[in-house]
């Protein structure tokens, strides 16, 4: 299944369309991130009479937050084909989950929210899950 998962996060990736999105992208770190928002701050207060806002933002458990049919909205609208979108969904919901401490395991829950831990396309998901968090004003950078 993982390399299954490779294929499709290779073909969603190639039409990603924000080029300010770093985070599990290939060739972008945190560090480039940081380079541009410090550029940003720096060249806005080389105006007078200006001031910068910043907000860091660090979700915890991110990726059990991902509503699997919103996020189909969402890659629809990115214009991903709905064949690939039915298959998300579908990979998405109904996922069986136990819990196993030493030799005890819990009973079987069904998970019909968030991506699963350790999946290759999760990260990808959860970005582009969050992928309309958008600037809304003109002066504003996100």
């Amino acid at each position: 299944m993982k390399c299954f998962e490779r294929l499709v996060k290779t073909f969603i990736t190639s039409s990603l369309p924000d080029p300010l999105q770093f985070t599990y992208r290939a060739n972008r770190s945190t560090d480039d991130a940081i380079a541009l928002t410090i550029h940003t701050a720096l060249s806005h207060l080389d105006q007078r009479n200006t001031y910068v806002r910043m907000l860091f933002i660090d979700y915890s458990s991110a990726f059990n937050t991902i509503v699997p049919s919103k996020l189909v909205i969402k890659l629809r609208d990115l214009g991903l084909n709905s064949a690939l979108c039915d298959w998300i969904l579908n990979f998405l919901t109904g996922r069986p989950q136990a819990v196993r401490v030493g030799n005890i395991t819990s009973s079987t829950l069904i998970l019909n929210t968030g991506a699963p831990q350790g999946c290759v396309l999760s990260p990808l998901l959860y970005s582009l899950f969050t992928h309309d968090c958008v600037a809304i004003h003109s002066s504003n950078t996100i």
